[in-house]
């Protein structure tokens, strides 16, 4: 049995993205991944010795449990019979997608602002958003939508595709798994300071390539929407390293170059205020139109990834 999935695997398996989104009555591997967590970080946190080194051995844990189980699923698929284990692989793969979820989310956001509805936009927007949206003017609840659509185009498709075009569907789920782990132990408060340090350096390092990747895939979407193929280029590699997170402000960049539009600035999480630069001060404030402007600028990136991973993945 191969290991890693055949083109048209890739193909499919966006097309039932695109139609579906994310099926939330059907059992979501997603979720399971969180249960997992809740139920087994309690255990690892007892064990004797330094959090760190019992937050990186539960990371690893469950990042080799995902894998491994996965694995084993598509094998049994495959012993069965081997067009039940594409049909699993896609539907795997599917599942470690986010781009019609993301675009249905933001657009919701996007309907409520052009309905002058704020109040319904904040809530909204606090779907797919971690910061207080409470405050939030139309300005902000924009802002925040734009910003989460551009860098979840990053760890919400494009690096499961990455990695699914490196080891299957094994590797993208073992990747939604690094990402479920940072998204709920890798906060950097008193509780997961050291035990959900690894976690959070393991994310990074996951990222690292998928995030620099989208900029030129960013630039060439922007080319055929509006022409800014250099400013995307242009606001990546001057303002991309100045976001908190070494990976969300390469997209984010792009975007704002892409869109003319100033993203990120001061926000409040948990109530705090956290201070995060500017990106993009030279172009105009963002407006709730962008939002439908970044949702066409995700989409059409995700397709130009697509055919290129099931490209590269047909070639070899």
């Amino acid at each position: 049995m191969d290991f890693c999935s055949p083109w048209y695997i890739f193909a499919a398996a966006f097309g039932f993205d695109l139609l579906l989104g994310d099926p939330r009555r059907l059992p979501h591997p997603i979720r399971l991944m969180g249960n997992i967590i809740e139920s087994f970080e309690p255990g690892f946190r007892n064990i004797p010795g330094p959090l760190i080194l019992s937050g990186l051995l539960f990371a690893g844990s469950c990042i080799f449990l995902t894998f491994g189980l996965t694995w084993l699923i598509i094998q049994c698929a495959y012993i069965i019979h081997p067009l039940l284990k594409v049909l699993v692989e896609i539907l795997l793969i599917y599942y470690c997608m986010a781009a019609g979820s993301l675009q249905k989310e933001a657009l919701a956001v996007w309907k409520a602002l052009q309905e002058k509805n704020l109040e319904k936009a904040r809530v909204q927007v606090s779907y797919i958003v971690g910061r207080e949206v409470k405050s939030l003017g139309e300005k902000g609840v924009s802002m925040a939508a734009v910003e989460t659509v551009s860098e979840n185009l990053v760890d919400g498709f494009m690096a499961p595709m990455f990695f699914a075009l490196l080891g299957g569907a094994p590797m993208a789920m073992a990747y939604k798994m690094v990402n479920t782990l940072d998204s709920m132990i890798g906060y950097k408060n008193s509780a997961y300071h050291e035990f959900g340090k690894a976690a959070a350096k393991i994310d990074d390092i996951a990222n690292y390539i998928p995030a620099r990747l989208s900029v030129p895939v960013i630039a060439l979407a922007a080319l055929i929407l509006n022409g800014r193929a250099k400013a995307a280029f242009k606001t990546a590699f001057n303002e991309g390293a100045f976001h908190s997170s070494p990976n969300a402000g390469y997209p984010e960049a792009s975007f704002a170059g892409a869109l003319c539009i100033t993203l990120g600035g001061p926000n409040y999480y948990n109530g705090k205020i956290v201070d995060k630069p500017f990106i993009g001060k030279r172009f105009s404030p963002v407006n709730y139109n962008d939002i439908k402007k970044s949702c066409d600028l995700m989409l059409l990136s995700a397709l130009f990834w697509v055919i290129g991973i099931s490209a590269i993945a047909a070639l070899f």
